[in-house]
């Protein structure tokens, strides 16, 4: 490529492949007097400083990303702040149990800098959606490599749309009452309808089926085509709907799931199925604790949640089972968890958060005589998503019987994946760590000082040498 290096690569593809990666936006906790705001820059700065976990970057990234705001990890994720959270993401993962293990080790990093910087016990991080005080909200965001050649036909995006609707039963991360925002301008100043518990946080806030933006009018499916690759192979979705999982086999459900259905759509094996009102359905489902879940389909009938999501699973049963271990241990759990919330969802304790945490806080209000409204009860929630693993609710009752445990979590925090382009992108900045001089980092490309540019246009090349010439979108 003039003007610089591609990496690229002319493996042949060995078993389905896909990028993926996660955008963790914590929520931060502090004893008075400390400060929030105090807070989160002392714990990036202490990330960064002398080069301890990466490179923070040197230059504007955008008018709300100056230089200093964040960077680059060697682990090849990505520190910054962000509308005054302190933000994770991990690096481009090429299967799901990379995604959890890198995910978590985000945790441990801040956990980390808690006790370098003698905060643990007046500092907590939680991986919530939610602030119940003042009703804001900040994200788990999912980024998933497809194809650009994938047939994104109306029937497959609506049943794409359909499943990322349903999917909340699978993976909601619940929560106390409801912070209902406005669909349409007459509802404005309407107060929501009070709900006890929700089985999804994120529900209340979700405006649109399509959008292209991230804070106004969140939308189920991300429409901007910001591949971050390649753009003649690639296109990266961009999820912003889903909650932030504590528990390991949650989040591997939901990457999972979702992974194997984007493997349908390339395939062009969705099944035509489509809503009458995702959203609507989506904030519907929300609020129903117990089987069934009715949902109206886009034809005016009515269909039953678990029976469409059986349906979507059968689909990719009948194309994906045996291909590996990773995809049978989804398609497993799967089942195991569409059975149980169609007969007796307590079964899931341990596995699937929304029905964990609902569990323990029932526990709580009737042992403490206090209803769902109380402030008390609001606490406990959060406690479920502390990252301190001695304080969160959640992980002391995690199913650690799956392929969904994770090990090696410190090394996860300075080693990058080994088949993705975060190898490469560590291996340039520890080259630029060991000298002088400016650098300008980024997700597809790096630079320093004297150098050439080196794009970083391949997501599945972990090598950093160039080599000329592209890949053909078949040849992963």
């Amino acid at each position: 490529m003039k003007g610089g290096k591609p990496l690229t690569s002319t493996r042949p593809r060995m078993g389905p492949r896909r990028i993926t990666g996660i955008e963790t936006e914590y929520g931060c906790l502090v004893d008075p007097p400390l400060q929030v705001s105090e807070v989160i820059r002392a714990v990036r700065d202490w990330i960064f400083q002398e080069q301890r976990f990466g490179l923070i970057d040197l230059h504007d990234r955008d008018w709300d990303e100056p230089a200093g705001n964040g960077g680059f990890l060697f682990n090849g994720g990505r520190v910054y702040l962000d509308m005054g959270h302190l933000e994770y993401c991990t690096p481009e993962c090429a299967t799901v149990r990379d995604v959890l293990r890198f995910d978590r080790a985000g945790d441990l990093l801040l956990n980390q800098a808690l006790g370098a910087l003698g905060l643990l016990g007046r500092v907590t991080f939680v991986r919530n959606n939610i602030d119940h005080y003042t009703g804001a909200t900040f994200g788990c965001h999912e980024n998933y490599s497809l194809l650009r050649s994938a047939p994104l036909t109306s029937k497959n995006v609506l049943s794409l749309l359909a499943f990322l609707t349903l999917r909340g039963l699978l993976c909601g991360a619940g929560r106390v009452g409801s912070s209902q925002a406005p669909r349409l301008r007459q509802d404005a100043g309407r107060r929501a309808e009070e709900h006890p518990f929700q089985i999804s946080q994120r529900a209340d806030y979700i405006q649109n089926d399509f959008f292209e933006w991230v804070q106004h009018n969140r939308a189920i499916i991300n429409t901007r085509d910001e591949p971050l690759a390649d753009p003649r192979l690639y296109r990266r979705l961009h999820l912003i709907h889903g909650d932030t999982n504590v528990l390991p086999a949650s989040l591997f459900l939901k990457v999972g799931t979702t992974r194997l259905m984007f493997d349908l759509l390339e395939e062009d094996d969705l099944p035509a199925l489509a809503l009458q009102d995702p959203v609507g359905a989506f904030r519907q489902l929300s609020r129903i604790l117990r089987p069934p879940w009715p949902v109206r389909l886009a034809d005016g009938a009515m269909g039953d949640a678990i029976e469409i999501l059986s349906q979507y699973r059968s689909r990719a049963v009948r194309r994906f089972e045996g291909r590996d271990e990773e995809t049978d241990a989804i398609l497993g759990l799967w089942g195991r968890v569409l059975s149980e919330l169609g007969s007796d969802p307590s079964r899931l304790v341990g596995v699937v958060d929304w029905v964990t945490k609902e569990h323990l806080l029932r526990i709580f209000s009737e042992g403490e005589g206090v209803d769902w409204g109380d402030p008390w009860l609001e606490a406990q929630d959060l406690e479920y998503h502390s990252v301190d693993p001695d304080r969160c609710l959640g992980l002391a009752l995690a199913d650690l019987g799956g392929m969904w445990v994770s090990d090696q979590l410190p090394e996860a925090c300075i080693s990058p994946p080994g088949d993705t382009r975060a190898g490469a992108r560590s291996a340039l900045m520890r080259r630029i760590a060991k000298g002088p001089g400016g650098y300008v980092l980024d997700w597809d490309s790096v630079q320093w000082d004297g150098e050439e540019r080196t794009y970083l246009l391949d997501p599945f090349d972990s090598t950093a040498r160039g080599r000329e010439g592209t890949r053909r979108p078949g040849e992963f």
